[in-house]
């Protein structure tokens, strides 16, 4: 992959009830993953027909600073306060091909 684009698809399911607790906890990290290097765009979406599952959109400009997003502490902090609250947790990188 090297220095090319890269694209993150996160899909996150939460355990029912968990909904607006993990909601918020995402939400929390758009912010501050705006401002960090490298990042394109990182779009959170919350699925029409279920309301439990969540998926980030995410555009880097090299795999190396999305590495280093996802060793950051906020995303650590997110782990930790999510814990036992995702059912289901499903990452796939990509690169666009046309």
């Amino acid at each position: 992959m090297g220095n090319s684009q890269l694209t993150v698809i996160a899909r996150i399911l939460v355990k029912p009830g968990k909904k607006e607790f993990v909601k918020n906890e995402l939400l929390k990290l758009i912010d501050i993953t705006h401002r960090e290097e490298g990042c394109i765009n990182y779009d959170l979406h919350q699925d029409n027909d279920n309301e439990n599952l969540f998926l980030f959109y995410e555009n880097w400009t090299t795999r190396e600073l999305w590495q280093k997003h996802i060793n950051n502490s906020h995303i650590s902090d997110y782990r930790k306060a999510t814990e036992g609250a995702i059912e289901e947790f499903t990452l796939n990188e990509m690169t666009v091909i046309g």
